[in-house]
């Protein structure tokens, strides 16, 4: 991807595809979690319909939130080359 305006590799491209996969996998993870922790209470306890409106909806938009910081966060990253070469390995430096 250092070409510009030049063709992807095949490798690239599927690197890009894999990529745009975790990035809207995890954040579809993570926004179903935050949404069951804000909005779970308001069908597991039967609360009000007043609260359980204002439960659901904060949670709604906390989740659209988290969802969509995390898909930018992790595609800008990806653009700038933030992927570590080889995963699990330190500088050896450090």
């Amino acid at each position: 991807m250092d070409t510009y305006g030049g063709r992807r590799t095949q490798g690239e491209r599927d690197a890009i595809t894999v990529e745009i996969g975790y990035a809207l996998s995890s954040a579809a993870f993570a926004a179903a979690v935050l949404f069951g922790a804000v909005a779970g209470p308001a069908y597991l306890f039967g609360l009000p319909s007043r609260m359980q409106g204002v439960l659901v909806g904060s949670g709604t938009v906390l989740a659209v939130a988290v969802f969509s910081v995390r898909v930018v966060s992790v595609l800008v990253r990806f653009a700038r080359g933030g992927q570590p070469s080889q995963p699990g390995r330190t500088n050896p430096d450090s």
